[in-house]
């Protein structure tokens, strides 16, 4: 692959990182994380290599489903702030070469939306069908999101005697994506928050927008998202659209539109994040190698985002019955662990036993893969869960920047939700600690953003699955035209000793260490001796005879 000379690209090798801005640091010290402590806290985000700060949502709402119920699009949750710091942090993050994107949730509004409000007050409302009425349930209706927390996904409304449709919470009733009212709405909400700044928008729960109420499928016909991207350059020809697209591979490929021209720029890659946790459960790459191998061929104008964690539960719903079993066993052993029948509540360093080796090996394999790593907010220094804290909130907990916590100077019963305690309690996990020590998560997190920033076929390039003689090792790599990256990492918890085929390179290439500086050289076969540590890693650039290119 050729890299293409456009700065318009900028996604395909930023470090993106997800913040809930009400956990992440109180101001103005009222309990409750804002704006302007997320603004206080950019230059340790520069530090650590983020070049992009997804901002979960922000917007007025009656806070029942952590902010993703909206009640006012255009509105900023008074908790956190006012338009004047949102400005603001854009601006300042600007300064720190840091781009900011927000969460667009197009599916559904809360209940006490003002267009919900007017449309169930009559039949007749301007707003009625706005959302999906229907005087009976359809005969197969879609399922649940979230079973075992809803019957379903029609609600009776008593006022006007007819069922609306809610693909999540009854509380949040769906949008009706075929209205070109609606269309226009959203439109206009992408124009304002553009105009105010925004590099662009991770789109919420993409395929039950695009989908027919009466179906469980979703429609070939992808025209909204088609248009909303499309106005989305108009207004700004850098603007990112980043899916949430939890659906196989297969799939994902309309999602990115004819030739990446069309729909999303970019799709989290819920597949090989769900195959990752089988093969991490397993010791065996072999899943994550035969999901990788799966991707759909893709744009040079299209990504991946590659992720370990995100702010929901670890859903593993792509899996079969027995392979989440297997991985239920392995890290979620007890019922309280696991939610919605297909999810696990929990975040990385706790379902690995606390293994440093392990916990490492994993964000270097999610820093190598082709594509844009996405990082959530406390994952550079090991956050964890509590348990205590019902569904998904679990993992949504404040951010420990000190060993009293350090999120606020209010008493903890003020705060959003409590911290984790035991060996991932803020005394024994927080910022202030790691950022000076060498041997700490963090500054191996932040080597990962540097090399990975330095490294840009990882993000431009085409991937390799590479052969190697030791099952428990993947080794892959990512190519251009110009450079090429390899990179191993063992799934065993031995050493291992192997032998590694990088194919066809010139005499005289080596395989430097981007960690060690240390170099192999390829025998004429292409092949190369090499023994890793126990979940041991290793990220190389492949150097050829009089390329200039030493680290």
């Amino acid at each position: 692959m050729k890299i293409a000379d456009t700065s318009d690209l900028w996604w395909k090798n930023a470090v993106v990182y997800c913040v809930d801005v009400d956990k992440y640091l109180d101001d103005d010290g009222d309990g409750t994380g804002d704006l302007a402590g997320l603004s206080r806290r950019l230059p340790y985000l520069a530090d650590l290599g983020v070049t992009c700060l997804w901002l979960m949502p922000f917007y007025s709402t009656p806070g029942r489903d952590n902010g993703y119920d909206v009640s006012d699009y255009y509105g900023v949750d008074e908790r956190v702030g006012t338009h004047g710091d949102v400005v603001e942090l854009i601006r300042t993050a600007e300064d720190r070469g840091i781009r900011v994107i927000v969460d667009l949730v197009m599916n559904h509004t809360s209940d006490r939306h003002p267009w919900f409000l007017d449309a169930r007050s009559s039949r007749d409302s301007r707003y009625r069908d706005f959302y999906v009425w229907r005087d009976e349930i359809p005969e197969d209706p879609r399922e649940t999101q979230f079973p075992g927390e809803e019957d379903g996904v029609w609600e009776w409304d008593e006022r006007t005697e007819q069922y609306y449709l809610h693909s999540f919470y009854s509380h949040q009733p769906d949008l009706n994506a075929e209205n070109p009212d609606v269309q226009r709405e959203l439109a206009k909400v992408m124009g304002f928050w553009l105009q105010l700044g925004v590099s662009g928008f991770r789109v919420d729960a993409v395929p039950s927008f695009v989908s027919s109420p009466e179906r469980r499928e979703p429609q070939r016909d992808h025209d909204v998202l088609r248009a909303l991207r499309r106005f989305a350059q108009r207004r700004s020809s850098d603007a990112m659209l980043v899916g949430e697209v939890n659906v196989p591979h297969d799939e994902q490929a309309a999602y990115f539109g004819e030739d990446g021209d069309g729909e999303l720029h970019m799709q989290f890659d819920f597949p090989s994040n769900q195959a990752l946790y089988l093969a991490l459960a397993r010791h065996d790459p072999e899943p994550l190698r035969a999901s990788l191998r799966s991707r759909p061929e893709i744009s040079t104008i299209s990504q991946w985002a590659n992720f370990v964690r995100n702010h929901d539960e670890l859903t593993l719903d792509q899996l079969t019955d027995d392979e989440r079993a297997e991985v239920f066993a392995a890290f979620a052993p007890e019922e309280s662990m696991q939610v919605f029948g297909r999810g696990i509540r929990r975040r990385l360093p706790p379902m690995l036993g606390g293994d440093p080796r392990w916990v490492r090996m994993v964000y270097s394999l999610m820093f190598s893969l082709p594509g844009t790593p996405v990082l959530l907010y406390g994952e550079e220094i090991g956050l964890g869960e509590n348990l205590d804290i019902p569904e998904r909130d679990a993992v949504r907990v404040p951010m420990q920047w000190q060993a009293d916590g350090g999120f606020s100077t209010a008493p903890a019963s003020q705060h959003p939700l409590p911290a984790p305690d035991g060996p991932y309690a803020p005394a024994h996990v927080n910022v202030e600690d790691q950022v000076m020590d060498p041997d700490a998560l963090f500054p191996f997190i932040r080597d990962l953003a540097r090399t990975y920033r330095q490294s840009p076929e990882i993000g431009w390039g085409d991937l390799e699955i590479l052969d190697v003689t030791a099952p428990s090792v993947l080794a892959h790599g990512a190519r251009t035209d110009q450079n090429r990256f390899v990179a191993l990492h063992s799934f065993a918890a031995e050493p291992v000793q192997f032998t590694l085929s990088v194919g066809d390179e010139p005499a005289g290439t080596e395989l430097l260490c981007l960690a060690s500086g240390e170099r192999w050289q390829p025998g004429a076969d292409g092949r190369v001796e090499m023994e890793l540590d126990g979940y041991g890693t290793r990220r190389m650039r492949v150097c050829r005879p009089g390329d200039g290119r030493l680290r």
